[in-house]
Order: structure tokens, then C-alpha cells, then sequence
């Protein structure tokens, strides 16, 4: 198997170029309209900042998103229009940066994550969702683990993985493993599929058009914690995800649903 191909969305996706100028450019309106606090501190580099989305009344809780882009690429300033599907249903709705690799390993990313759950949580009460995509479907899901020790923790009451890269394990034999450095003890380490399935209810969301690695790596992840897995026909990687921006698509329902 050809694994650099395997893991190439963009080079299987028709039009693939234009999705990244049309993400900011959603984004950027977005932003221009929407009540939000842009680039809050929750860490010392210049990458560890967050974006808070308020609903015009009193949150319902917190939803937090976390992007994706195999830990090497974006940022928070891509993805600020799929707040609108929560912030429709009263949720306030938190999308944080992280430093990238090579600069930082996995690992570290994840912790920068549970800092900023952690930094946002202090600011809205209430229950919180946890969502996010690719990369960040990764992330999420590390979240729920027992050696977080997180305070916040006690609050998720529901996660959403989107097309989330479950086990590293396959990415050790890309050329992007060059910079990402994943080895054998990170792979077990960080990858979700070695987890306890979480006590909270989980889906795992995947477009029915994506390559196949990607629904091997959710199926896997819904075995391994036994959990709801929803394959939504004619969808690939990067439209999957564009859902969250409609307040009455199945994936924002699936995210603001009672727990």
C-alpha cells in the first residue's frame, strides 16, 4: 500500500484547492457578524489562543471545536462559521489554536488542548461538548482519558469525532511521519483506540465518500469504545465537517442533542 496516498485527501477531493480560501472567507464574515471574544490567551506561545462564540442569551453550556490538518497546518481562523450551528441551538461555542509540529510532539498538542478546554471552562458554566475533526477528532477523544485529571472533565457529557484519526499507528509509515516523528510508545500512548471507552455517550461521524483509511480508522474507533458510529452518504473529508454550520444538519443535532 501506498500510505502517503492513502492519507491524501486533498489529491482525491474534486476542487480541493478552493476549500481552504473558502473556509476563511466563511470564517472572516463570520466573525464580522457573530457576538465572539478572538485570540484569548490560554498559553504562553503565540499559537495558544482561542475564539469564544456567544449566543445572544445565557449559554445552555459549552461546546468546544477542535480542527484539524494532521497536526501540521490551520488554525483556529479557518473554522470560525461552524460555530453557527450550535450557537443557533444557545451554546457558546470555543474553537482554540495549538502549536504544530514539528515544533511540538502529539503529545504535546494534546495537553495545549486540555489547557484550553480547561481555560474556557472557567469562563461558561454548564455542561460541556466536545467536537472535533480529522486531527482534532484525535484530540477530542484524547480528552477522555482517566490520567487527564482534569476538573473539567467531570462536565463533557458528550464527544463527536469527526472523521478522527483514531490509531496512530498507520501514520508512522507516511512521509508526513518526517515531521509529525510519531514512534511505537507515542503511537499506544496517543492513540484513542487504546483508550477505556469513555463513560459519556460518543459518536463517531464519517462521510460515506472519504478514503478508505479514514472510515477503517472510525470503525475501528466505534468497535473499540462501542459506541455509535454514522456514515453520511455523498460526504468526502473536507465537506464532512461543513455540516456544524447548518443549526439543523443530523451532525449539529448529533452535537447539541440531550445527553
Amino acid at each position: 500500500m501506498d500510505w502517503d496516498d492513502a492519507y491524501a485527501n486533498a489529491a482525491h477531493i474534486p476542487g480541493a484547492d478552493a476549500y481552504p480560501g473558502k473556509w476563511t472567507q466563511a470564517a472572516s464574515a463570520f466573525r464580522a457578524e457573530a457576538m465572539c471574544e478572538v485570540d484569548l490567551p490560554y498559553g504562553e506561545s503565540l499559537r495558544q489562543r482561542f475564539d469564544l462564540f456567544h449566543p445572544p442569551r445565557l449559554a445552555k453550556g459549552l461546546v468546544v471545536f477542535v480542527h484539524g490538518g494532521y497536526w501540521l497546518r490551520f488554525d483556529k481562523s479557518f473554522w470560525s462559521h461552524l460555530a453557527a450551528g450550535p450557537l443557533a441551538h444557545g451554546w457558546a461555542v470555543a474553537m482554540p489554536s495549538y502549536d504544530l509540529c514539528p515544533a511540538v510532539r502529539i503529545g504535546d498538542i494534546g495537553r495545549q488542548v486540555a489547557t484550553a478546554i480547561g481555560v474556557v471552562a472557567e469562563r461558561i458554566p454548564g455542561p460541556i461538548r466536545l467536537v472535533g475533526h480529522s486531527a482534532g477528532g484525535h484530540l477530542v477523544a484524547r480528552m477522555t482519558a482517566p490520567r487527564l485529571g482534569a476538573r473539567w472533565q467531570e462536565r463533557v457529557e458528550r464527544l463527536v469525532a469527526i472523521s478522527p484519526v483514531a490509531d496512530l499507528a498507520p501514520l508512522m509509515r507516511t512521509s508526513m511521519n518526517v515531521d509529525l516523528k510519531i514512534d511505537a510508545v507515542e503511537a499506544l500512548a496517543e492513540s484513542p483506540v487504546h483508550l477505556p471507552p469513555p463513560s459519556i455517550p460518543v459518536t463517531v461521524w464519517v462521510g460515506a465518500d472519504e478514503r478508505p483509511v479514514f472510515l477503517e480508522q472510525a470503525q475501528s474507533l466505534a468497535e473499540a469504545w462501542q459506541c455509535e458510529q454514522v456514515v453520511e452518504p455523498g460526504l468526502h473529508h473536507f465537506n464532512v465537517v461543513e455540516r456544524l454550520a447548518e443549526p439543523n444538519s443530523l451532525l449539529t443535532l448529533a452535537v447539541v442533542s440531550a445527553a
